[in-house]
């Protein structure tokens, strides 16, 4: 965690903002390792004495969610997961764990994520097929970024930053601090290493739960400016009008409350900011409630189930009762080409809905 992100980010207490409205702020209150300006091991404090909760800082990350009790207890092998084995090792216990296991499920996860991020620098990376290839992410927010009308100034957040590829990008566009925020540490802690020694390895799934282990550089530009935290995107723990650019690459459809997500960006916009966000609307119960889509059902509505029409009135003022306040739809891409690799053999392939809002009065 950099100080200098932790002083002029100031994070409040997502615990107390939720429960009483309040914004009490955090301190660091204990150091154990720090090189530099970065904390890499500390624990954070909430300064409201009717709370003192702590918040811990690992492997450079801070952990800065509601329920912290709650999600370290749940997040306990992740956070545990030893990460210096040699590949030979980590396949055996791979082949012992099987599939559908959290050791696998969290291999795939960085495989798929960390190819699309940084696949492009592997000198061990095959020719593309026609129209595959790393990097979906990067285009996406390309094509965002040129559809708003100048990037708004302070700083901007990643949520759902993942292995961070669309935090690095969104620092080469803006000029402020960036800040890429997520719940998963597996992902988080990469996108960590990376920032601080300018390399990835991360294992590529091949096939099965067969994986090669891929290590090589990665470019990484104005790396002072750029941080990532374990956060909550539905209570990010900021006063109100903090950033000034929100980004939110395949996400809507990634939490429980999509609307809640909308309202709680808005929130973190200052007057003119701007936020960007990208979804395929491929739900799933598991994660979000069939009352929470944003369309995908109610085909007898006015809609017929449509998504994107309802996504359009829900950043367009007073154009449904849901309409998140003080948000204006300023451009959109309705089907702009998105693909994820699963392994050698399966590709994915969406059609993201792609808009951008901006904060008004």
């Amino acid at each position: 965690m950099r100080l200098s992100h932790f002083e002029t980010l100031a994070p409040v207490c997502p615990r107390c903002r939720l429960e009483t409205a309040q914004t009490h702020p955090l301190v660091v209150a204990a150091v154990e390792h720090q090189t530099g300006e970065q904390i890499i091991e500390g624990v954070i404090h909430c300064t409201n004495p009717a709370c003192q909760l702590e918040y811990p800082v690992i492997d450079g990350i801070p952990v800065i969610v509601p329920n912290i009790r709650q999600y370290l207890a749940d997040n306990l092998f992740y956070l545990t997961l030893r990460s210096d084995l040699a590949p030979t090792v980590t396949s055996m216990l791979g082949d012992a764990a099987g599939p559908g296991t959290p050791f696998d499920s969290n291999r795939q996860y960085l495989s798929t994520y960390t190819w699309d991020a940084y696949g492009e620098y592997d000198p061990e990376e095959q020719e593309p097929q026609p129209g595959v290839s790393p990097g979906a992410l990067k285009r996406c927010l390309k094509a965002g970024i040129e559809l708003l009308q100048g990037i708004p100034k302070g700083s901007a957040i990643d949520l759902g930053c993942a292995v961070g590829g669309a935090t690095f990008e969104l620092a080469l566009h803006t000029d402020g601090l960036v800040l890429g925020i997520d719940n998963n540490f597996s992902l988080l802690r990469l996108a960590q290493r990376v920032l601080q020694e300018q390399s990835v390895s991360y294992p590529r799934r091949r096939i099965g739960i067969v994986y090669d282990q891929r290590e090589f550089p990665v470019p990484v530009t104005h790396a002072e400016r750029i941080d990532f935290w374990a956060c909550d995107a539905l209570a990010l723990p900021f006063a109100d009008a903090t950033f000034g650019l929100a980004v939110g690459l395949q996400l809507v459809d990634s939490v429980n409350s999509p609307t809640s997500l909308l309202e709680e960006t808005a929130r973190n916009l200052h007057s003119g900011g701007t936020m960007i966000m990208a979804t395929p609307y491929d739900w799933s119960p598991a994660v979000t409630p069939l009352e929470g889509w944003i369309g995908g059902h109610s085909q007898r509505g006015p809609n017929s189930g449509a998504a994107e029409p309802l996504l359009r009135s829900l950043l367009t003022p007073e154009a449904h009762p849901q309409s998140v306040k003080g948000m204006q739809l300023t451009g959109e891409i309705t089907d702009f080409p998105w693909h994820t690799r699963i392994h050698d053999r399966s590709i994915m392939h969406y059609r993201v809905h792609l808009v951008t809002a901006v904060s008004v009065e």
